[in-house]
């Protein structure tokens, strides 16, 4: 990726990044190895490989903990973890979201606790995990990834963007609540990025042109317009900002 800002206070931060090795989630890894924090992040899936790129690249190797984020308690202790590596977390990205496709009447009470566990219930648990740590540190940034898919109404996975409004109503929430201690709460609403799992799964030439259609900026979204927003609410650069829902979508949606 091509560094377009450098973000001087991010550099020795302990980041926490949930997902953080694939997709969006690895473009934000790097992006902040890149500003010089201290990184750890946990993903499900073996991401050992993704580390030895980093490594190579940066001379710098993340934290890769091996989590499933709807295991609260291993979530926590990944926390914990990660916090005895790099010192107090001062900030935290819940990234991590399964946006499985699903008719409304095939949803399974199984099915919806499972989605709200993966989309909404680990963001919170999350966010207590490092409130004690930001609270130490003197304050903080805790960023939970939101999508537009609510703000437009999507149809075909009705959970997900249940899960999506409720993350913004969140954030505004335990922004007012942790104010007081410095610690900021954002949500950030990607619109449609080109990663390979959205290529190889959703995009037809026809799906494609059509979003495009709808975007002021007819630019394809790439993970790198995502990782420089996120990096901007990271820092002390965005400090008075909190409780806000940033959509970084090509202008397809309008906020306020």
């Amino acid at each position: 990726m091509m560094t377009t800002a450098t973000f001087h206070d991010l550099k020795g931060a302990s980041v926490f990044i949930t997902g953080g090795g694939a997709g969006i989630g690895a473009s934000i890894t790097e992006g902040f190895i890149e500003q010089g924090a201290r990184v750890a992040f946990v993903q499900r899936s073996d991401a050992s490989g993704f580390c030895d790129e980093m490594e190579e690249k940066h001379r710098v190797r993340p934290l890769f903990i091996q989590c499933d984020i709807t295991d609260i308690p291993a979530l926590q202790a990944a926390i914990a973890r990660s916090a005895d590596a790099h010192g107090p977390i001062t900030t935290l990205i819940n990234n991590a979201a399964n946006d499985k496709r699903h008719a409304t009447e095939d949803v399974t009470e199984e099915f919806w606790d499972w989605s709200q566990a993966i989309n909404l219930k680990a963001y919170f648990f999350a966010c207590q995990a490092v409130v004690a740590g930001m609270r130490e540190a003197g304050g903080g940034s805790i960023i939970n990834f939101s999508s537009i898919s609510y703000m437009m109404g999507n149809a075909g996975y009705p959970s997900y963007t249940t899960a999506n409004a409720g993350l913004n109503g969140m954030s505004r929430s335990l922004a007012r609540e942790f104010g007081p201690d410095r610690i900021r709460v954002n949500a950030l609403a990607p619109g449609w990025v080109m990663t390979p799992k959205q290529r190889e799964m959703w995009v037809t030439p026809e799906a494609l042109a059509a979003h495009l259609d709808r975007q002021c900026l007819k630019d394809e979204l790439e993970p790198r317009d995502i990782v420089d927003a996120v990096l901007f609410l990271a820092s002390n650069t965005s400090r008075m900002m909190t409780g806000q829902m940033m959509v970084v979508d090509g202008g397809v949606v309008v906020t306020g």
